[in-house]
């Protein structure tokens, strides 16, 4: 099957070519048949020279008004021709892009799964005490949310069957936290998702760092809530920490 990398961007020169690189490896270009689509939100420093280096496809924001997440993720999806849509963000790592494709074939490809997820912790040479608790047990409260049928998957890394994707619309354009969650919890209404902690992603600490554990989780908690009884999200505005 052919894999479409659907990267949104938005300023990320300090962070991008580190996943790029990854992604670009010579052994992945030779074993995996992979297509790498940077959706980028009208960034104002070298994300896309970095890009244009690296990526097949690159799609620009021009308008003046704001382009969420969701939107950019979606916009790259629509340039996809690949069967199963990987949406990486700009800031994140992957252990082993090996393993991580070779999983996705061997696990996920052939499976009734319609979408999976993996671990996601912070970079390694970063790492605290607390980034390891808080990390660890997110990743288990999330790995729960899916066994119970609610279904959940962090926007670092989302694996979608592509005709899935399509069937429920994408993400909602109209979420500016929270798109993630509301993806999978109306994918989950359809069928099962793979949450795999054998494989990780990486991703940078430097919201953590900035804003602290608490205001990050208060705002994540507060989305959710939202989504599940409102449907919406209550973040008007994702701020950008570069």
């Amino acid at each position: 099957m052919k894999y479409s990398i659907v990267i949104p961007t938005l300023n990320e020169e300090k962070l991008l070519p580190g996943l790029l690189k990854q992604l670009k490896d010579p052994q992945l270009t030779a074993d995996f048949d992979l297509e790498i689509i940077v959706s980028d939100g009208g960034s104002k420093d070298n994300t896309l020279k970095i890009a244009l280096d690296y990526a097949d496809i690159i799609t620009v924001h021009e308008g003046e008004k704001y382009q969420s997440i969701a939107e950019g993720r979606n916009k790259g999806a629509r340039f996809a021709t690949g069967d199963i849509l990987f949406f990486l963000n700009g800031d994140i790592r992957i252990e082993d892009p090996v393993k991580l494709f070779n999983f996705v074939k061997n696990n996920f490809e052939n499976s009734n799964y319609l979408a999976m997820t993996v671990f996601v912790n912070v970079f390694p040479e970063q790492t605290k005490i607390l980034d390891k608790i808080f990390h660890y047990c997110y990743n288990h409260y999330f790995q729960w949310l899916n066994n119970i049928g609610i279904g959940m998957g962090r926007g670092e890394c989302q694996i979608i069957r592509r005709e899935i994707f399509n069937e429920v619309n994408g993400y909602n354009e109209d979420f500016i936290a929270g798109e993630d969650f509301d993806l999978f919890r109306r994918i989950r209404r359809l069928g099962n998702i793979l949450y795999t902690g054998n494989v990780r992603v990486f991703e940078s600490p430097r919201r953590f760092r900035q804003k602290g554990y608490f205001a990050v989780t208060w705002m994540w908690t507060k989305n959710g809530i939202s989504v599940l009884l409102k449907n919406k999200s209550i973040s008007k505005i994702w701020e950008q920490i570069r």
